[in-house]
């Protein structure tokens, strides 16, 4: 049976492997890792939360039981998105 016979394939994101540092995010023919140092609330989450992954909107990824929202610059360039707490 070839591809083609099988229908299209709709999912557009998914996580194809979490290891203890970090995740590995596949949209596409690409393939980006999250480590748990630039996104540190996949860390203690649930294999069940970090699988949940949708792509709402073109390179805009959403986890909805964590409630977390990435796109694609953010995952390609933490470094430009620093983590920062601020006190009100």
């Amino acid at each position: 049976m070839s591809l083609e016979t099988l229908g299209k394939n709709i999912s557009t994101v998914e996580v194809t492997h979490i290891s203890s540092h970090g995740i590995w995010l596949l949209f596409g023919d690409n393939e980006l890792f999250l480590s748990y140092e630039d996104f540190p609330w996949f860390k203690d989450a649930s294999v069940k939360h970090i699988l949940n992954v949708t792509e709402p909107t073109a390179n805009h990824f959403y986890w909805p039981d964590l409630d977390i929202d990435l796109t694609l610059d953010i995952i390609k360039h933490p470094d430009r998105f620093p983590l920062a707490f601020t006190e009100a």
